[in-house]
């Protein structure tokens, strides 16, 4: 019997029109990126928080190298990561011993009181078991479809759903938990989550049938009954030689030529997250020390009740999905679902704790890892439109959405950069409006959208099929660059905004950007040329 998608019998079963197998994927990635955001939003905090409020009391321009170097190397582990499971381990191995090294790691940290040791322990198990995770469970949504059309392509974007699900969520409450209650329970929450997905995922994988198995494992699937093949193949002749020969060296042009434009991107797409990753180091200092969190009166009560919307509505959503998945898969992977409905019972409690406990505060005060959030809330407002624009008469090319996506971020920090105009040179703290950095998360987002799923699928369409993984590889070293010398740049926070003002550091990364989309749309002409009918 033919198998309209990949996996097993079970995969069949469909939730949204699709693999149910998708969304084991989802609950599972969900969870990584949310105790991987959860923790990126606490790390900056923590380590510049005073000692008297349990933090490690770090200079700012520590604190953000170390966040460079950190975010930085969580893009590069994947190529090896990538490669270990293509030679080695499996899709699935890779991924379930990454899910178990970074729960590792978020434990290690939950214990950083004892020892600074527990710190860097976690923070390098994070970076390898990132490296495992990342690349190999979205390398398992692909094989889920077997064609290359527009139901792949909406897998693909219900996938991306549950990243930023995942990340909204991380960065609520494992932020709202650290700076409220301790860091370290922060940091041990993001573990917990994480280790409750890795169950999930490992009680549910035989419904992916033989998708994910080590390469010995295949090997016992295949037969291999074509030994005799090549000597019935006939000869060709001179004339179909020759043209398959002039062919050959066309085809050698068009490959060198779209390479050539895979390259500039990932050049490019250094300028944008060298500043979109600002958001996890200076914007979050902006947040913690130079914007007024304090509300009270209808400001307080708004904001609570915003909260509360913004919190409850994703999750209902995300639970009706749940039950949608335990409709079609209990009866086989019972034990998973358990697991993963243990985990949402959990989150619902911290939940409405949170927010009972907001709504009875006597002064409301807004977390500083709170404006985070904004990122993964516009993405999931915003994402459905874009996609609409992308498909309609109005699609520009890839050089110009990138070009457009460097000018959204570059007004972004432009907001920012007026809102800190009337800080004095070498302040320490200020109380500047919140609605800057709400402004300046809504342009960046609106950037990202132009970029991020533009930049990727260029990548596929324009990679040559046996280098591929290569190509990604050069677009996953384009971003270790780009987030280590954001951290570098970030550092300079204190030593730009001492001599010219922190209006100054900001606008940095306005005209940078700026001049980064101006040539791009120059090269714009000679790119589509180069990329040979690709759009």
């Amino acid at each position: 019997m033919e198998f309209k998608f990949g996996g097993s019998e079970t995969n069949q079963k469909t939730v949204l029109g699709h693999p149910s197998g998708l969304f084991v994927l989802f609950f599972t990635e969900m969870w990584e990126r949310f105790s991987y955001y959860g923790m990126r939003a606490l790390l900056v905090l923590f380590l510049t928080a005073s000692l008297l409020k349990e933090g490690w009391g770090w200079e700012r321009d520590d604190a953000l190298l170390l966040y460079g170097w950190y975010t930085g190397l969580v893009y590069l582990t994947p190529i090896i990561g990538g490669f270990i499971a293509d030679k080695l381990m499996g899709y699935r191995k890779a991924v379930v011993l990454g899910a178990f090294i970074m729960t590792a790691g978020h434990a290690s940290m939950a214990l950083e009181g004892f020892s600074s040791y527990f710190f860097y322990l976690g923070l390098l198990c994070l970076i390898i078991g990132n490296g495992l995770f990342k690349p190999n469970v979205s390398s398992m949504v692909g094989q889920l479809y077997k064609d290359q059309g527009k139901e792949k392509d909406a897998g693909y974007t219900i996938f991306y759903m549950g990243i930023n699900a995942g990340a909204f969520l991380g960065i609520l409450l494992c932020g709202y938990i650290g700076e409220k209650v301790g860091w370290h329970y922060g940091f041990g929450l993001a573990g917990i989550f994480m280790f409750l997905g890795m169950l999930q995922f490992y009680f549910a994988q035989k419904i992916f049938g033989d998708i994910g198995l080590s390469p010995e494992q295949e090997k016992k699937l295949v037969e291999t009954e074509f030994s005799d093949l090549d000597d019935k193949i006939a000869e060709p002749s001179k004339q179909v030689r020759e043209a398959k020969a002039a062919k050959e060296v066309e085809d050698k042009i068009v490959v060198r030529d779209r390479i050539t434009v895979i390259s500039i991107f990932a050049l490019f797409t250094i300028f944008f997250w060298w500043a979109f990753e600002q958001a996890g180091g200076s914007m979050t200092i902006f947040a913690a020390d130079y914007t007024d969190r304090a509300l009270i009166g209808n400001a307080a009560t708004t904001f609570k009740i915003v909260n509360t919307i913004i919190t409850v509505v994703p999750m209902l959503i995300i639970s009706w999905v749940l039950l949608q998945l335990f409709r079609q898969t209990f009866g086989k992977f019972a034990l998973s679902n358990v697991w993963l409905g243990l985990s949402f019972v959990i989150i619902w409690g911290i939940v409405l704790w949170m927010l009972k406990r907001e709504f009875s505060a006597d002064a409301t005060e807004v977390p500083a890892s709170w404006f985070s959030v904004l990122n993964s809330l516009f993405i999931i407002l915003f994402a459905p439109l874009f996609s609409k624009i992308w498909e309609s008469k109005f699609n520009p090319s890839g050089p110009i959405k990138f070009a457009l996506g460097l000018v959204l971020l570059g007004v972004g920090f432009a907001i920012l950069s007026y809102g800190a105009f009337t800080i004095p040179e070498g302040a320490k703290t200020a109380s500047v409006s919140l609605m800057f950095l709400v402004f300046a998360y809504l342009f960046h987002t609106l950037g990202e959208l132009c970029v991020s799923p533009v930049g990727l699928s260029y990548v596929s369409k324009l990679a040559p099929v046996k280098l591929v993984g290569l190509m990604f590889g050069i677009w996953f070293v384009a971003n270790f660059i780009a987030n280590l010398l954001g951290g570098v740049t970030g550092s300079y926070i204190d030593t730009i905004s001492e001599q010219y003002g922190l209006s100054a550091f900001f606008l940095m990364f306005t005209v940078i950007p700026f001049a980064a989309a101006f040539i791009l749309v120059l090269l714009n002409p000679m790119m589509k040329r180069k990329m040979h009918g690709i759009k």
